[in-house]
């Protein structure tokens, strides 16, 4: 039962679980999805409300194991942080040669914190939106944040809004738009040309950074969706079980390249030539 009536259908249930939880800023109502269309006032506060719990249960593991680390045998959770840090430190290493303190900081909280948004897909799809339906009176509800484009373009544009700053510290504002305007092509008559062609580049890290991360993430809860709409309930686990186990590879992938994307795009932009 959903709140707007019967789902009867299975396209009345994938529709459903597409839905976000949006609020309307213009009245601070919910909105119910199936009522009216989403518009630019309207927040996905479900994918708002996940991101800032995960990232919170991030920064919580985190500092516990800080605070609790020990020089001797480490336990478990403590090896586990000290693993991914050091995957990460190497990563910086290995693509980033220039001298800042935010690379490595950043490059950790993007892995982590995207890898938990990616990981939420495994949880059954029913699950929380029942909860949230049932117990909460809510109208809708989606659970992973890096499903939702809105997401993934905003951190794609806080990573551009870093590719802009380290372009202008590194190369000064005169040195940033000589780049955009005497490259490719070295002449003054090719400054529109160049122009066009290094602001398109330019432009298109974000889209795709944030693009990509959203396709793969949505594919995946799409394929999990049908497969919870389209069979009976005592064969789901024939197709659930082994996409899965392969979706814990692409979550993982998704994240790590997220992140080495950043590290690459930062690198080229802190290069003086």
């Amino acid at each position: 039962m959903s709140a707007s009536g019967e789902i009867s259908t299975p396209q009345d249930y994938i529709g459903h679980h597409l839905n976000n939880l949006q609020l309307d800023l213009r009245t601070f109502e919910l909105v119910n999805p199936h009522d009216a269309p989403a518009t630019f006032w309207t927040l996905n506060i479900d994918s708002i409300f996940f991101s800032v719990l995960l990232g919170v249960v991030f920064l919580t593991i985190f500092s516990r194991v800080a605070k609790r680390a020990t020089s001797g045998v480490p336990g478990k959770l403590q090896t586990a942080v000290e693993m991914i840090i050091g995957f990460v430190d190497g990563s910086v290493r290995d693509m980033f040669h220039g001298k800042s303190k935010l690379i490595a900081p950043l490059a950790l909280t993007i892995f982590v914190w995207v890898f938990l948004m990616n990981l939420m897909d495994l949880i059954p799809i029913d699950y929380l939106p029942y909860v949230g339906e049932h117990w909460l009176g809510l109208p809708a509800l989606r659970v992973v944040p890096s499903a939702d484009v809105n997401i993934t373009l905003s951190m794609a544009l806080g990573v551009f809004i870093l590719i802009l700053f380290y372009s202008v510290k590194m190369k000064g504002v005169g040195g940033f738009v000589k780049e955009l305007t005497m490259q490719p092509f070295n002449h003054p008559i090719f400054i529109p040309v160049n122009l066009i062609l290094e602001g398109v580049s330019l432009l298109s890290k974000p889209v795709s950074l944030g693009l990509r991360l959203f396709g793969n993430m949505y594919a995946g809860e799409l394929i999990f969706i049908l497969i919870a709409g389209l069979l009976p309930w005592w064969s789901q686990w024939l197709l659930n079980v082994p996409w899965a186990i392969f979706h814990i590879l692409i979550i993982t992938l998704q994240a790590f390249i997220f992140m080495v994307l950043t590290i690459v795009y930062l690198a080229m932009a802190s290069e003086e030539h």
